[in-house]
């Protein structure tokens, strides 16, 4: 599953023709959990508070952003990195 962003250890990737609704997958600390792109939300899976605020902030900054990756992704086109949080 390709990376698409790294910031503070959290790991954001996206998988090739993945399953609706559109979503990210986030790694921490050997943590794992999947984001909804749309709205932001948890959908599986748990990491710590602080990184979770950390991936909801970024996500609503990057969110077009991620809408392009995962139309790509659906396409097997080549995804687009996203600079982390600063």
């Amino acid at each position: 599953m390709p990376i698409i962003s790294i910031f503070y250890g959290i790991i954001i990737r996206l998988n090739y023709n993945d399953h609706n609704p559109p979503h990210i997958h986030v790694e921490y600390q050997g943590m794992k959990a999947i984001f909804e792109i749309k709205s932001g939300n948890l959908i599986t899976g748990e990491i710590p508070k602080n990184a979770k605020k950390l991936v909801v902030s970024w996500m609503k900054k990057n969110r077009l952003e991620l809408s392009r990756n995962w139309k790509r992704a659906q396409n097997h086109d080549q995804l687009i990195r996203i600079p982390g949080e600063e």
